[in-house]
């Protein structure tokens, strides 16, 4: 049996015993979108298929440089640092061809800490969609560094004078993706053999700098291949002795890295919820209101979408990122763009997410807010026809300049505890105030460089 082709416990079961395996790969996606897992013994991960098994909950409990948060209440010193429950998910089964024979099983939180989960928080979302009558759909698109040395060569340098794979500003440049064909070619076979289609691939306009976009899929499937396209991405080119990075923003003179994500909606009957061919844009009313939505939410749930303190060197005007919640028709200059099409095709982009972004949470949230708009029927602004860059936004659509503001927007929002639950809103804001703490504790070369001398 093939991984893909697994549904159901016993498949998995099928597949182990076929394959003969004595370990298996578990993983699962913490609060930043970061992968933590363990191999499992056969015997082991055979009896967790049916009952579970226990996972240290710091994976919830620290930051990206394992780190301690101190301001947490559902894991901490405080609670012993106890184990959260895991469900084994058998329809996630992956291969990893860069580990012969080997596959990956995710896992998702249940019990005490569910609600922290990213893959079980944008699960009831999709829940909650279906009670509406919806089912979403999504496509996830990534711009990246491809460095071409090893992390630890850059480690060394404390990541300076950073040498790109490629030079010079070269967007959609076929010299490029022909000369670098181990990194192109191994990366699109990967992708392939882990069932994560790509739908493209090219050079985008920055040294270095690669764009991929993943196949539409079901929304939580779509998220799964996200997030396992950034673990995986960095696994191959580490292995060819280069380096990932989705840092939002990489250097200072080049454009940030987006993970925009493209949304739509399928009613009962299989359509496209946001089609109409008879409204200007194809746009149906279902998919005006959904863009009213997230339009009037869009600072409460920023943070989802910019969640690190580099995100926000990124949200500059001029550099392809939005800076206020603003939405057109096919235009790149705003945060929303919608996409007319097909009944297949028609679609928003959200362009707000950066590439740093937790797909699973970036998503919830942008269906979150969109389907809130639904029900409640909120007509979006007019749509801007210009470049929105060079507009002055109302106050109400001006997106947060910190992380730290970005967070308290999030943990004030009414919205976003009805949908997205109190639990994690606490959670998340708590641990994005944590990272601008660890931040406004450092001195930067540009402080150093402006004001050791001089002031």
């Amino acid at each position: 049996m093939e991984a893909h082709k697994v549904r159901t416990a016993d498949d998995l079961r099928t597949l182990i015993q076929e394959r003969n395996l004595k370990q298996i790969k578990v993983g699962l996606y913490d609060i930043d979108g970061v992968m933590a897992g363990k191999y499992m013994s056969h015997d082991k991960f055979l009896s967790a298929l049916d009952g579970g098994f226990g996972f240290c909950d710091v994976v919830f409990g620290w930051d990206v440089g394992d780190k301690l948060y101190d301001n947490t209440k559902l894991t901490g010193w405080q609670r012993g640092y106890a184990d959260a429950q895991v469900r084994i998910i058998p329809e996630s089964c992956r291969e990893l061809p860069l580990e012969d024979n080997m596959i990956l099983v995710q896992g998702e939180v249940v019990g005490r800490l569910e609600g922290l989960c990213p893959r079980g928080l944008l699960r009831r979302v999709v829940e909650r969609a279906g009670s509406m009558g919806f089912e979403p759909m999504a496509g996830i698109e990534y711009e990246f560094l491809v460095a071409d040395e090893s992390n630890s060569a850059l480690l060394d340098r404390s990541y300076q004078d950073i040498k790109p794979l490629g030079h010079g500003a070269f967007g959609y440049s076929v010299l490029r993706n022909s000369v670098n064909t181990e990194f192109y070619q191994g990366l699109m076979q990967l992708c392939e053999a882990m069932n994560m289609p790509l739908e493209g691939f090219h050079e985008e306009t920055g040294p270095g700098q690669l764009e991929a976009a993943l196949g539409v899929d079901k929304a939580l499937q779509a998220a799964d291949n996200a997030a396992l396209f950034k673990t995986f991405a960095k696994v191959l080119a580490q292995k060819q002795g280069r380096t990932c990075s989705f840092m939002a923003k990489w250097h200072q003179d080049y454009s940030g890295q987006g993970g925009h994500i493209h949304i739509s909606l399928k009613n009962r009957a299989g359509d496209n919820a946001f089609y109409d061919p008879s409204q200007p844009g194809n746009i149906s009313r279902t998919m005006r209101h959904f863009i009213g939505g997230m339009q009037a939410l869009m600072p409460q749930i920023a943070c989802m979408a910019a969640p690190t303190i580099n995100s926000f060197r990124r949200l500059v005007p001029g550099y392809w990122a939005p800076t206020s919640a603003l939405w057109g028709i096919d235009n790149r200059t705003v945060s929303l763009r919608a996409i007319p099409g097909s009944n297949k095709s028609q679609r928003v982009e959200y362009r707000l997410p950066g590439a740093d972004s937790n797909p699973y949470l970036a998503l919830a949230s942008a269906l979150a807010a969109g389907l809130y708009g639904i029900e409640h029927e909120i007509e979006p602004d007019a749509p801007i026809t210009g470049n929105g860059y060079l507009l002055d936004a109302p106050p109400e659509r001006r997106l947060p300049r910190s992380l730290w503001e970005a967070a308290q927007q999030l943990k004030h929002s009414a919205v976003a505890r009805d949908w997205l639950g109190d639990d994690f809103v606490e959670h998340f804001a708590a641990t994005r105030e944590w990272e601008e703490r660890e931040f406004q504790r450092h001195v930067t070369d540009w402080e150093l460089n402006r004001y050791f001398e001089i002031i």
